[in-house]
């Protein structure tokens, strides 16, 4: 996936990658091997079972297994704690914004591959994460939405210490 950005991601997110790969090669697919090896032993694969799902399984871990790789060796760790400029949005920065009714949102600008909605961590290519870099306390950004155009005013800006 090459993208015209870098793909950043947080310290944070980065580790996440890490230790899922780490779990899936170091303890996950040693086990599906060893279930394979097994089954195969057993006779007429055809119909056996043990080897038709681990042979499967084994193929799904490799296809995460190669995701992941790629993700994690086209990832820019930037750490938000070390922005030098904390009065303006940039990555990692935890903004609040109020649109035109002044209901207030909170979100923070994280990698592509560490959004998680719910929580607020919206990703770094979004439109609306897209509208926010750059801007201070104070200024007023246009997002079009697939609702349509909206006006937000960013309250506030906030970096991990």
């Amino acid at each position: 996936m090459s993208t015209a950005h870098p793909n950043y991601i947080t310290p944070e997110g980065f580790a996440k990658l890490r230790a899922e790969y780490d779990q899936l090669l170091g303890i996950e697919r040693p086990r599906i091997v060893e279930v394979v090896s097994w089954a195969a032993g057993n006779g007429d694969r055809s119909e056996n079972g043990d080897y038709l799902y681990g042979r499967k399984r084994m193929r799904e871990i490799d296809g995460q297994l190669k995701r992941l790789s790629r993700k994690m060796k086209d990832a820019k760790v930037v750490d938000p704690r070390q922005q030098p400029d904390k009065s303006k949005v940039y990555f990692g920065a935890t903004v609040t914004i109020a649109d035109e009714d002044d209901n207030h949102r909170t979100v923070t600008l994280v990698g592509n591959d560490e959004t998680d909605a719910g929580a607020g961590r919206i990703g770094w290519a979004t439109p609306i994460a897209r509208a926010l870099r750059g801007a201070a306390v104070g200024d007023l950004r246009r997002v079009m939405l697939p609702a349509g155009e909206k006006e937000y005013e960013v309250m506030a800006i906030r970096y991990p210490e």
